[in-house]
């Protein structure tokens, strides 16, 4: 690639093959920008990966540091990789834009430094809000500290050229705090590229999870203490001898997947399996196994965070049951494409009679199923790759702009690449 094509740099802990919906994300962005002529880096934690982000034209950079592929890290977890990223991402080879993402959750807050290091346009991609959402995740901070860092967070953020939110409810949130209007722009989250549709008799996962004759609905993805299930396991309960032919699978890792184990066993609940994560190549047929999904979110979580869940479930043609907040963004999305309902995340009654009318009415199933299809194709990678295309390259502009305008009133020299004092290629 030509060496005056603009460069970017992306800084997130995870990264495929690490499991995670940031750096999935992350992946299906970087090789599109490489398509659309960008020079891409990526710096992350983990190991292994790079000469299959090579082939994307994405290089990767590792900080050597394994990721864990179950339960979220704790607070000290978080800050070492802070730092592990940090000090990589000021190693790396100099960006014209600089993107920071949300995990490890305060990475926001370097993102200033990093683009001054590097003269570059800074971008922060808020894929979830800290530290406002650490204590739904379990994450107990002093007050006194709490309060210092959400004011360090929100000085910091107000410092990037442009802050992405995942949702209108996540930029509502982030204007509430402070961030200045006109810095927030919106960027939704889309399906991963590779799921479809796929017919209950073409799909071997079908019967490996569940067995043929079922109605079954899943829960598929990062199980955490955002993602309450007291109202799945009281649903469940409720219909093990109500309807006997309804099974429940749940498919993923997280943090609260031990204690709904547990409680699985405490209650014996016959009718829900557990099921680990499944491999990439294998995703279509896992979410397309289902008839019915669920995404849930803790009402505390809602404007700052946004479940990437539904999207999945969407793309496989399958309908929701969101049990969150309505006027959050999920719940908006759900309502207006017609594909699910949403209900109270605590209230099993009403989750048992609704996944009950679901079960008997499959013509409703189907129509829903495809309104939910329609609605993941609305929006995809490459609609985003598009957006965020012409985002950096409008800041880039307009940095660009301003500084040859400062360099005329002032005389000064331009550094390399075209930046005042722009630092040389590490």
């Amino acid at each position: 690639m030509p060496q005056d094509s603009p460069s970017i740099l992306f800084v997130n802990r995870v990264f495929p093959p690490d499991h995670g919906a940031t750096g999935r994300c992350l992946s299906d962005l970087a090789g599109r920008l490489a398509a659309r002529g960008w020079r891409v880096a990526v710096v992350a934690d983990g190991v292994g990966g790079e000469a299959e982000a090579a082939r994307a034209g994405v290089a990767l950079r590792r900080t050597g540091r394994a990721v864990s592929s179950g339960a979220r890290p704790d607070a000290r977890s978080y800050l070492h990789a802070l730092v592990r990223l940090t000090g990589a991402a000021l190693r790396a080879r100099r960006a014209d834009v600089v993107v920071t993402m949300t995990d490890p959750p305060l990475l926001g807050g370097v993102g200033p430094l990093l683009a001054a290091r590097h003269g570059a346009v800074s971008i922060h991609w808020s894929q979830d809000v800290f530290p406002a959402l650490l204590p739904v995740l379990g994450v107990r901070l002093p007050p006194p500290l709490m309060g210092f860092l959400e004011r360090s967070m929100v000085g910091a953020l107000a410092r990037h050229d442009a802050v992405l939110a995942v949702g209108d409810c996540m930029a509502a949130r982030l204007r509430a705090m402070g961030v200045p209007a006109d810095r927030v722009r919106r960027l939704p989250n889309w399906a991963d590229p590779r799921v479809h549709p796929v017919p209950h008799a073409e799909n071997p996962a079908r019967a490996a999870l569940v067995g043929d004759g079922r109605f079954v609905v899943a829960y598929s993805g990062t199980l955490g203490l955002a993602h309450p299930t007291a109202g799945i396991l009281d649903a469940a309960d409720r219909l093990r001898a109500r309807d006997p032919s309804i099974r429940f699978a749940i498919i993923g890792e997280g943090r609260g997947c031990a204690a709904l184990a547990e409680a699985v066993r405490a209650r014996g609940l016959s009718n829900m399996s557990l099921w680990p994560w499944q491999p990439v190549e294998r995703l279509a047929g896992s979410l397309s196994a289902a008839d019915l999904h669920l995404v849930a979110l803790h009402p505390a979580a809602a404007g700052l965070m946004v479940p990437s869940k539904l999207a999945s479930a969407q793309a496989a043609g399958r309908p929701t049951l969101f049990l969150g907040p309505a006027d959050s963004e999920a719940g908006r999305a759900v309502a207006s494409a017609r594909c699910g309902v949403v209900l109270d995340p605590q209230d099993g009654a009403a989750l048992a009679d609704a996944i009950a009318a679901y079960a008997a009415d499959p013509a409703r199933c189907a129509r829903e199923g495809a309104a939910a299809q329609r609605a993941a194709e609305s929006w995809r990678a490459d609609d985003a790759a598009a957006g965020f295309d012409a985002l950096a390259r409008e800041l880039l502009a307009r940095r660009m702009e301003m500084e040859s305008e400062g360099a005329r009133r002032t005389g000064g020299r331009r550094g390399p690449a075209g930046w005042p004092g722009a630092v040389s290629d590490a």
